[in-house]
């Protein structure tokens, strides 16, 4: 049985599911026409939504009522609707038979009712973060049955306390913010008691930051920066492993999960902090005034280089995406032999190779989008053992503002004076007494420091095996 006719103020609806889509078709009654959904379809027409966006459905009283997500056109974002009326010709026992059956397809056997800790970040990016989690992500997590741990943060820091002292009975953390609260919840569950476990909670962010970085690689351009869509992720989404990084200065360390940069683009980050009402907008004004200033950025770098050859590098990004498995896995490494797996600090120093080339900056990470307007890295693999760097060697302002065309696509990959690494492992000592340095989106001592690779340490909640952004273009110019 995988339909069921309803009926809402005389109006009667069929309601049915296949093994992709659930559909909503509104009937002819009494010779009028009839509209399942007042105010979001005015005319009569069949609903089709991917099963994946219903979030429930159940009986009560006699009466079906489903809520799914959906959108009305490509561009816009989604949106919680909820069907439901009386069931013509069955009783409640099929009725429930029928909502059943449905949700086990929507979660592929999976329970729909998950307990999860929420974090709640409400100063960050716009200062949206506690209207937008009340009024479009609570209400998709609780139709789902989920079980709410709720903390709102109220200070820096506040993030690394909680998740070091957190139990482990969690299914998964729900981090509402941008960037930086995702890099407080690392570090604390880098102290936790049970860390090994606590790092097995995979961690799903709903983007109310300004970059929104992590959010655009797990779930794509469409629906990266949409947080209804990922409330879906929490409650549809399956646990990929990603790679972490240790950076170390001194005998300090800290956990780093997306990216490391000195010189201009550093700057950025820091001097736009009170344009952050702005979104990401504020990055672009940055770049604008960073590319006039032009400041050279002395440091010495040296790294243990894997790879350089961007197109050897396109390429292993396309086989791996083609040979993923539906479910995310350890796999082997796509640059590594079993000699070359990522070791620790105490290598020798003859596997080090120095830059010594004059440089704007230096952006070191994993992940595609640092934010909206800048896919940073577009080789990046989640877990391929490795991190990206990207080296601007010193070139004209004007070729540094041509750079911003396509620089939401990956163009800049291309530039030739974007020198371009995959890398175990890598250090940088400042050569300048005073300058910026900042760890995924946090600003730390300017001293020297160097950058490990934790190969599969990090768990996040994922539609997909791998990160959701497609690298197609093969030059500057665009060409796919």
């Amino acid at each position: 049985m995988n339909q069921v006719l309803i009926d809402s103020r005389g109006v009667s609806t069929l309601l049915r599911f296949t093994d992709a889509s659930f559909f909503v078709e509104p009937t002819t009654l009494d010779g009028h026409k009839s509209s399942c959904c007042v105010g979001i379809y005015r005319e009569l027409k069949c609903t089709e939504v991917p099963l994946r966006n219903v979030v429930s459905a159940k009986v009560t009283s006699g009466a079906v009522e489903v809520q799914y997500l959906v959108r009305k056109g490509k561009e816009t974002r989604l949106n919680l609707v909820v069907i439901g009326g009386t069931v013509q010709g069955e009783d409640d026992t099929r009725a429930k038979k029928w909502c059943e059956a449905l949700l086990l397809v929507a979660y592929q056997g999976a329970n729909p009712s998950k307990n999860l800790k929420v974090l709640v970040n409400p100063h960050g990016g716009k200062g949206k973060g506690r209207s937008l989690y009340i009024s479009k992500v609570e209400p998709i997590l609780l139709a789902a049955g989920c079980i709410l741990d709720v903390t709102y943060t109220t200070h820096g820091g506040h993030a690394i306390e909680i998740a070091r002292e957190m139990k482990l009975g969690y299914d998964a953390l729900v981090v509402v913010s941008g960037d930086g609260l995702i890099h407080e919840v690392l570090n604390g569950i880098d102290q936790h008691e049970h860390r090994d476990q606590a790092f097995c909670i995979p961690i799903a962010p709903i983007p109310t930051g300004s970059g929104n970085g992590m959010s655009l690689n797990l779930l794509g351009l469409q629906d990266g920066l949409d947080v209804c869509a990922a409330a879906l992720n929490v409650l549809k989404g399956q646990p990929l492993k990603t790679d972490l990084f240790s950076f170390t200065q001194g005998d300090r360390r800290r956990i780093s999960f997306m990216s490391q940069t000195i010189g201009i683009t550093a700057d950025i980050d820091i001097e736009t902090e009170h344009l952050r009402w702005m979104g990401d907008t504020r990055f672009i004004i940055g770049y604008i005034r960073a590319v006039i200033a032009r400041k050279l950025c002395p440091i010495e770098l040296s790294m243990k280089v894997v790879e350089q050859d961007k197109s050897r590098m396109m390429d292993a990004l396309h086989a791996r995406r083609a040979s993923e498995s539906p479910s995310p896995s350890s796999l082997p490494s796509s640059f590594l032999s079993d000699d070359k797996k990522p070791d620790n600090a105490s290598s020798s120093d003859e596997e080090w190779t120095r830059f010594n080339r004059p440089i704007l900056w230096m952006y070191a990470g994993q992940g595609p989008f640092v934010s909206r307007a800048l896919m940073q890295f577009p080789v990046s693999l989640a877990d391929d053992g490795l991190i990206d760097i990207s080296v601007q060697e010193i070139t004209s302002r004007r070729a540094l503002l041509r750079g911003m065309d396509g620089a939401e696509e990956g163009r800049t990959y291309w530039i030739n004076t974007n020198r371009y690494f995959k890398a175990s492992a890598y250090r940088a000592r400042p050569l300048a007494p005073k300058g910026t340095l900042v760890v995924d989106g946090e600003q730390v001592p300017f001293e020297e420091f160097q950058v490990d690779v934790l190969n599969g340490l990090g768990t996040f909640l994922s539609p997909y095996p791998y990160y959701a952004p497609e690298f197609l273009v093969r030059d500057i110019s665009g060409r796919t």
